[in-house]
C-alpha cells in the first residue's frame, strides 16, 4: 500500500520557489536555524505535496541561512513525491530505508543548531525523536513562522477559494431537495455529503444538520432526530476542492413556517449583525473590530449571551487557520486575507441560527466568496 503524497493540480515552480525563499527569510527573522516540515498543509503550501504523516518520517528540511533544503522521504514512498519539482526548486531529495535513522540523517545534515521549528501537525512520535537528536537545541513550533506567509493569499489561492465557495453555494441551492419533515438529520446529511462531491469537492469534510433544539449547538454534526414541521435547521457544510482549498458556508432553513414566534425578529438581528461585520472589512481594520461589529448588534438586541463563539476564522488549505476574527486579536487586516464571517444566535433547548460567508480582503474592502441569499429559507411553505 502506497502512503506517499497524493497529487493535486501542479503549482508553478516560480510560486513554490518564492514561498520557500520567504519561509527561509521568516525563519531567520525569528531567530530559527531550520524549519522541519512534516506532511500536512504547511508542506502542501511550500512544495505542493499533499500527503499523510505515518510512522516513517517524511520531512522538508529548510535551513534558514545557507545550506541546501532537503526533502527527506522513505525510499518506498519516494514515488509518491515524484511530481514535486525538487530540481527546479533547488531541493535535494534524500531517501532512507528501514534500519537507518532519518532523524540522525537530518541532524548531521544541519550540524550544530540553536533552535529548530517543527510544523504544528508533526506527530509526537517524530517530535520526540527530533528532541533526542537535537538535544542541545530549543525546539519550537513552525506555525507562527509559516502562518505569516499563509494568511496572505495570492491571486491563485483566492481563485481556488472562490471556486470552492461557488461549489458549496450550489449545494446550498439544492438543500430543499432533501430537507423535509419525517427525515432524520443523518439522512439529510448523507444526501448533502453526496452533493458536496457532485458539485465539485473531493470530499465532504463536515456536514452539520442541526434541527430544532440541536441547532442551538454550533458544532452539532447530525443525529437520528426526525425533522419536524416548524423546525429551524442550521446547515453548515464544506470540503476541499482538488487544489486543496476549502469551502465553509452556513445557511439557516425553516421546514414550513417556524413554530416559535420569536424566530423572525431574532433572525433579523442576526442578518444585521452579519451584514455589519462584512461591511466593516477593509485593510487596516483589526480582526477584533470585525468581531465587535457583529457582536455589538447582537448584544444591543439583547442576545449577547447567546452568541457563544468567535465571529470567524481564516480558511485556505485548512478549514480553520489564521487570522481568527475574535476579541483580543489586534491584527490589522491586509489584502489577501480570507476568513469566515459567521455570527450566530443559539437559544438552548429551542433552536439556533447562523449565517456564514467566506470573505477576502481587497484593496478597499471585501469580496464575498459565497453569494447565496442570507434570509431565512422557508421550505415547503
Amino acid at each position: 500500500m502506497s502512503r506517499g503524497s497524493s497529487q493535486s493540480p501542479p503549482i508553478e515552480p516560480t510560486i513554490l520557489r518564492s514561498r520557500l525563499a520567504r519561509a527561509r527569510e521568516a525563519a531567520a527573522g525569528a531567530g530559527t536555524d531550520a524549519l522541519l516540515i512534516a506532511p500536512g498543509s504547511d508542506l502542501r503550501y511550500l512544495l505542493g505535496a499533499a500527503g499523510g504523516s505515518f510512522e516513517r518520517l517524511t520531512a522538508l528540511v529548510l535551513p534558514a541561512g545557507g545550506g541546501v533544503p532537503a526533502l527527506v522521504v522513505p525510499k518506498l514512498e519516494a514515488p509518491g513525491y515524484a511530481h514535486v519539482p525538487t530540481v527546479e526548486l533547488g531541493v535535494e531529495l534524500v531517501t532512507w530505508v528501514d534500519g537507518e535513522d532519518p532523524y540522525r540523517v537530518i541532524a548531521d545534515r544541519l550540524g550544530r543548531v540553536r533552535r529548530v521549528a517543527v510544523s504544528d501537525s508533526t506527530v509526537a512520535l517524530h517530535v520526540l525523536a527530533f528532541r533526542d537528536v537535537f538535544d542541545e537545541a530549543e525546539q519550537t513550533l513552525a506555525g507562527p513562522i509559516v502562518r505569516e506567509l499563509r494568511m496572505r493569499k495570492d491571486a491563485a489561492e483566492i481563485a481556488a477559494l472562490r471556486q470552492a465557495g461557488a461549489a458549496i453555494d450550489r449545494v446550498h441551492a439544492r438543500v430543499g431537495e432533501w430537507l423535509r419533515p419525517g427525515r432524520t438529520e443523518a439522512e439529510v446529511g448523507a444526501d448533502i455529503a453526496a452533493a458536496i462531491v457532485e458539485e465539485g469537492h473531493l470530499s465532504a469534510d463536515f456536514v452539520i444538520v442541526g434541527s430544532g433544539p440541536n441547532g442551538a449547538s454550533p458544532h452539532h454534526d447530525v443525529s437520528d432526530r426526525i425533522i419536524e414541521h416548524g423546525d429551524v435547521v442550521v446547515v453548515d457544510i464544506g470540503g476541499p476542492i482538488a487544489e486543496g482549498y476549502n469551502s465553509d458556508s452556513t445557511r439557516t432553513y425553516a421546514v414550513g413556517q417556524p413554530r416559535d414566534a420569536e424566530v423572525a425578529g431574532t433572525y433579523a438581528v442576526l442578518e444585521r449583525a452579519q451584514r455589519a461585520a462584512v461591511e466593516a472589512v477593509r485593510p487596516g481594520v483589526t480582526a477584533q473590530e470585525i468581531d465587535a461589529a457583529a457582536r455589538t448588534v447582537i448584544t444591543d438586541a439583547g442576545y449577547g449571551e447567546f452568541f457563544i463563539h468567535r465571529t470567524g476564522h481564516g480558511i485556505g488549505l485548512d478549514v480553520h487557520e489564521e487570522p481568527y476574527i475574535v476579541g483580543g486579536n489586534e491584527l490589522p487586516l491586509e489584502p489577501g486575507m480570507v476568513f469566515s464571517v459567521e455570527p450566530g444566535i443559539y437559544l438552548p433547548g429551542r433552536w439556533g441560527a447562523r449565517i456564514e460567508d467566506i470573505v477576502a480582503v481587497t484593496e478597499d474592502g471585501a469580496e464575498s466568496l459565497n453569494n447565496r441569499p442570507h434570509e431565512l429559507v422557508v421550505l415547503g411553505a
